[in-house]
């Protein structure tokens, strides 16, 4: 166990170096040519990897994945079908038993794009797949242009949303993360693998030649190398995977990590791991032969020995950093591509500041506490957060595959449980393996455990439906839990008011938030619609979704909101990360012949062929003729806009 999280954080560098390395991948561009009597040529072209061949557009029913290019035109539209300027190699399958096109080396296709004005702006979704002799990769990516003189085109509301916030299991924020981050950072300079260095370190700059100033200026320096070690080699596996592989490989794995039940089920074992760690179980360290080796070459003058120093403190306080650092990098690998690179800079950049600020003030290290046993009683007070924040991925992965192991209330006991330890442990009355006799409660622990109690009292109406607002992003939805005080909980009577609504698909396992009534497959609310003359609320929603529960538990709770929502719309909530394969009469293939054979991916699929978008919370209000009355609406916690967007969309129905 002593080499545990080594072992563990190796494994996974190498894999997705493998990864990264291995995956080969298409590259594509789009020129456009000259605009004459309102028209456009747009032409791609894929560079396609040696040793690899790529589908031609198909489509292939029960065969490979086809190459597909669907066109979003702002200002104009598609003109004609599209077309490969590219002749493809036709020959027959044995495996698929049909004949199938292929392209080597590169391809090129045109599209013509018909002007409203005077410009337009086009993007183009792309989805292929490649194969040799060994297997297949799929690949998917995002084009735009603008043509001539196009006018602005704001962002919609879930591609801002997309840009700075995270979504499915990490949740929140890139802002909150990175606020998170910097907390978790000078959290780690109070653990005792680091806290007694800080002085030490110091005092060597500061002794070392070239007086004063020259030991700021190396002291400065150190705190450069540490930042760069901790960020630089997070950095260079994301870049490589996205230079090698190419946006797309980056955002599936990132995707895989936010929703799939393995890498969740991981994370919290890892996280349970950590805490026993600092629990005392047992001492998770680097291999003594590396910390040795890099401590020999830290007296080497110059860069060199700074850069070994500090390899040397990164190294040491492994064993206490290793976890928050792991801490760091799970909750932010649900996010989009800079986000793991940004918090753990934000981590990096506060755990090392310290040491530029002592060594510029001195003075101030004779005002730093003594090491002692409180050192480990931080340790101890952050096991407890990392098993409260680790139920976080188990839950993820519970409401995603419906495991139902892992309810709102059982998920509530458990905090309740957890922060009322802690409250404890704060105040003398709990111990552990290496922790020191508490002889009096001083006034920093009493306000701790003030504040951790204080939490708990706020945890407890929980247990009985109390929405606890401020944490709706970290807890499972309310219609999980089995007794709601007022009749809201999946085991609460769900009337119906018309043939219509009996017998809906899925509401066996989904439910929507506050009571509501509403259908999980858009079909069926379509019909309902037009029996009772009524618009749909199309929710775009995810299981994994922080900002989705921080929406229905600040924004759809207002009285207001729920009124309009129960009396003015038909609501239907399409879950995007559902993995529920639903029957086969339900299949859906898409344009390339992919058949997709799970709720969520046909959600996902709709939503990005209808809407362009692939972000949720996306809001749609949809009338008769299945378009939207208004423009679509994303994450936005503005109460009175989400209410003015909702009677927009209903006087734009009566019209």
């Amino acid at each position: 166990m002593k080499n545990l999280f080594y072992r563990l954080f190796t494994s996974l560098v190498a894999l997705l170096m493998v990864q990264a390395v291995s995956a080969q991948t298409v590259s594509w561009k789009m020129e456009a040519g000259e605009i004459e009597d309102g028209r456009c040529r747009l032409v791609l072209t894929a560079e396609i990897p040696d040793g690899y061949h790529m589908y031609d557009l198909g489509p292939y029913v029960g065969g490979p994945t086809a190459t597909s290019i669907l066109f979003t035109v702002e200002g104009g539209e598609a003109e004609g079908e599209l077309k490969a300027l590219t002749e493809a190699h036709k020959a027959y399958d044995d495996i698929f038993m049909m004949e199938i096109g292929t392209y080597e080396m590169a391809a090129e296709f045109e599209q013509w794009i018909r002007l409203e004005g005077e410009g337009a702006h086009v993007t183009a979704q792309l989805e292929w797949q490649i194969c040799n002799d060994t297997g297949c990769i799929p690949g998917d990516d995002e084009l735009s242009i603008t043509l001539g003189q196009a006018e602005e085109v704001a962002p919609a509301p879930s591609e801002e949303i997309a840009a700075a916030t995270k979504d499915a299991a990490g949740g929140g924020s890139l802002w909150s993360l990175i606020i998170e981050a910097i907390l978790w950072g000078f959290a780690a300079l109070l653990t005792p693998c680091v806290f007694p260095m800080v002085p030490m370190t110091v005092s060597y700059f500061l002794k070392g030649e070239g007086g004063v100033t020259m030991g700021r200026i190396r002291a400065a320096l150190y705190g450069f190398f540490i930042v760069a070690l901790y960020t630089v080699p997070i950095a260079a596996i994301i870049l490589i995977t996205r230079l090698v592989g190419g946006d797309a490989v980056t955002a599936d794995i990132f995707n895989w990590l936010a929703t799939h039940w393995l890498p969740n089920v991981i994370f919290f074992l890892v996280f349970m791991v950590f805490a026993a760690s600092f629990f005392g179980a047992f001492e998770i360290t680097m291999p003594s032969w590396m910390v040795n080796k890099s401590d020999s070459k830290a007296d080497t003058k110059g860069l060199g020995g700074i850069f070994f120093l500090a390899l040397t403190l990164v190294l040491v306080s492994f064993s206490c950093t290793g976890p928050i650092v792991g801490s760091v990098l799970i909750k932010s690998t649900a996010g989009e591509f800079w986000t793991p690179i940004l918090t753990m800079l934000a981590f990096s950049i506060a755990f090392a500041l310290p040491f530029t600020i002592f060594a510029f003030f001195p003075s101030m290290l004779k005002n730093l506490p003594k090491s002692g046993g409180w050192l480990n009683s931080v340790k101890v007070v952050i096991g407890f957060i990392e098993v409260a924040l680790g139920l976080k991925f188990l839950s993820v992965a519970d409401q995603v595959y419906h495991w139902g192991i892992l309810d709102r209330e059982i998920y509530l006991a458990i905090w309740i449980v957890v922060f009322t330890l802690l409250g404890f442990y704060l105040l003398g009355k709990l111990k552990f393996a290496h922790d020191s006799e508490v002889k009096f409660v001083s006034v920093t622990r009493l306000s701790l455990a003030i504040v951790v109690f204080s939490f708990v009292v706020y945890l407890i109406p929980g247990m009985w439906g109390a929405p606890l607002k401020g944490l709706s992003g970290y807890l499972p939805p309310l219609s999980s839990q089995d007794f709601v005080l007022g009749g809201e909980g999946s085991a609460a009577p769900v009337a119906t008011t018309s043939t219509a609504q009996q017998g809906r698909k899925y509401s066996d396992v989904l439910h929507l938030p506050h009571g509501l009534e509403g259908f999980f497959d858009l079909q069926e609310a379509e019909a309902y619609a037009k029996e009772v003359g009524k618009p749909i609320f199309l929710d775009f929603t995810g299981h994994g979704c922080v900002n989705c529960r921080e929406m229905e538990m600040r924004v759809w709770s207002d009285p207001r909101v729920l009124e309009i929502l129960k009396n003015d719309y038909v609501i239907c909530a399409l879950y995007a990360d559902d993995k529920m394969n639903v029957d086969e009469s339900e299949w859906v293939t898409t344009d390339t012949g992919k058949v997709l054979k799970q709720l969520g991916k046909i959600n996902s699929y709709y939503a990005l062929k209808t809407y362009g978008v692939n972000a949720q919370p996306y809001y749609v209000l949809q009338g008769q003729d299945g378009k939207p009355l208004v423009d679509p609406r994303g994450y936005n916690l503005d109460v009175e806009a989400f209410i003015a967007f909702l009677q927009a969309g209903i006087e734009a129905y009566n019209k």
